[in-house]
């Protein structure tokens, strides 16, 4: 009983002892203070947990680049704000722009559509139009494929002009003494210029053709009247017989010498011959002497008077 009771009086002397070390005023308050088993386990189990989390973020701490990271400065977080929100516009802009972009993109492609479906009614229009722009390019003499550079009038013209001169050649080379023949020329004309009416002559004492500007003041007189009267004939003709009954030439008598000038005159007398009316306005003296029916006008101070005279002047 004695040893009893001295274990029992060391017991609590310990434990009086352990109360006060953790904290408490004594043993009961210590044994009021203890949790239940299930609390326990429970903590148990959480320190648990913590201790692995514990081994496993100082195995983490202990990389290399954590630790090269633990020795640089501080980091300067109200710049990383700054450079936060600049970043935040920054994307916030480019996302506005990529949804433009977007949006373009959809409405290109349907251009896109649109102008294939265009290019499609078109392409079948274009080739009409270049049928056309070639046919109006080979009327006008503007097309390379037109190498003499005719217009379409030209060249229907051109057919008549050689009638014309056909007729003409016929007093003209009486006119001339059998000398010039009148050439129709469709040559390509020089500097671009539309060719297909040009007339040249065919000189038979040199055995060439000339342009017409090489002849000379009388020589260009009668050719031109040669080229009148075959105009005339040859609209006599083309328009069902009906026939020019009155031609007047005005000067150009002057130019021509006097053997010439006789073979014109004999020309129109021929005229004269087939009932047509030939009028002359001259002041040549020879006409006077070939024509008899004159119609001479004067000139005063009192104004112009006109006299019938019907006899050759001596």
């Amino acid at each position: 009983m004695t040893a009893t009771a001295a274990s029992r009086h060391s017991a609590a002397a310990l434990a009086e002892q352990a109360a006060h070390a953790a904290g408490f005023t004594s043993p009961a308050e210590a044994s009021a203070a203890r949790l239940p088993d299930d609390e326990l386990t429970a903590i148990e189990s959480q320190i648990t947990h913590w201790r692995e989390q514990c081994l496993v973020l100082t195995a983490r701490l202990a990389d290399p680049e954590l630790q090269a990271a633990i020795d640089q400065p501080p980091a300067d977080l109200e710049h990383a704000v700054t450079e936060l929100n600049t970043a935040t516009a920054t994307h916030s802009r480019t996302a506005a722009l990529a949804t433009q972009a977007a949006d373009r993109t959809t409405a290109l492609a349907t251009l896109t559509a649109q102008l294939d479906t265009h290019i499609q009614r078109l392409e079948p229009l274009e080739d009409t139009y270049r049928t056309v722009d070639h046919l109006h390019g080979l009327i006008s003499g503007g097309s390379p494929s037109n190498q003499l550079r005719m217009q379409l009038e030209s060249y229907v013209l051109a057919a008549r002009l050689e009638d014309v001169v056909d007729a003409a050649n016929t007093r003209l080379s009486r006119m001339s003494h059998h000398r010039f023949t009148l050439v129709h020329s469709d040559d390509r004309a020089a500097r671009g210029a539309k060719s297909g009416l040009d007339l040249k002559v065919l000189d038979a004492w040199s055995g060439h053709k000339r342009h017409t500007d090489t002849l000379s003041g009388g020589e260009s007189f009668y050719v031109s009247l040669a080229l009148a009267l075959g105009l005339a004939d040859i609209v006599t003709a083309e328009a069902g017989g009906q026939t020019l009954d009155t031609l007047f030439i005005d000067e150009g008598f002057g130019t021509l010498d006097e053997d010439t000038l006789h073979q014109v005159l004999d020309v129109l007398d021929s005229l004269r011959a087939h009932d047509r009316t030939v009028g002359l306005i001259s002041h040549v003296p020879e006409l006077r002497r070939r024509i008899t029916q004159r119609l001479h006008i004067s000139k005063n101070i009192d104004g112009s008077t006109l006299t019938h005279l019907t006899e050759a002047a001596e």
